[in-house]
């Protein structure tokens, strides 16, 4: 009961925090937007092929993330508060209380890009249990490595540029398992090449937040 407790506070610290600040929800709304409007504009979205567009959205959505998502740990520091949170709570509670908000914070900024780009794009779903899976654990994922590597790097002198370049290798095979499933719940039928992609985004995600799990209690001592 004490570790549900301790990673709630944790959560709805952050949650509080980024509700007054609004940093990562003006971020996120200027990238998007913007990253929208090249798409439609610039390259010519309607051109494209449909596995492109599927790719498209998720490369929109992961550098959308980026730009946030670091600010889960990289604020303790700026505030000064990350030694203050390391001496008060364990680590389990910590990363999973940081997940937690990182997961909602991505899952909602994922529902969001996505609806506004099957709007302006014109895209009717085929198959919207497909998708919705494909939301859930790709934005799972996503989160899961992005918390390991803002604990990693809060403390560096160069952490955008640093976790960027350890990020983008760890998220690439994510990122093209979901251009999959995506094309799947876009344009395709639920066959087994779609449910194998499923499968192995579930297994990404699983696998990457048992790693978190059990990696952070030596990047939290040290």
């Amino acid at each position: 009961m004490q570790f549900l407790t301790q990673s709630y506070q944790v959560f709805i610290k952050d949650l509080r925090i980024e509700v007054r600040s609004r940093y990562g929800i003006n971020t996120i709304l200027a990238f998007v937007l913007a990253s929208l409007m090249v798409v439609l504009f610039a390259l010519k979205a309607d051109d494209l092929q449909q596995d492109a567009r599927s790719g498209l959205i998720w490369i929109i959505i992961l550098f959308a993330s980026m730009a946030a998502l670091p600010r889960s740990f990289v604020s303790e520091t700026d505030q000064g508060t990350f030694d203050l949170l390391r001496l008060n709570l364990p680590a389990p509670p910590v990363y999973t209380g940081k997940l937690l908000y990182n997961y909602v914070f991505t899952l909602a900024v994922s529902l969001f890009t996505l609806a506004l780009y099957l709007f302006l794009m014109g895209i009717v779903v085929t198959q919207p249990a497909t998708l919705l899976i494909s939301l859930i654990f790709g934005s799972l994922g996503l989160a899961s490595v992005s918390t390991l590597l803002a604990a990693l790097v809060a403390q560096s002198a160069q952490r955008g540029a640093i976790f960027s370049v350890l990020s983008i290798p760890l998220l690439m095979p994510l990122i093209l398992i979901l251009a999959n499933t995506t094309y799947a719940g876009f344009y395709g039928d639920l066959d087994a090449f779609s449910i194998n992609d499923i499968m192995a985004l579930i297994g990404y995600a699983g696998a990457t937040v048992t790693a978190g799990s059990l990696l952070f209690d030596f990047v939290w001592d040290d």
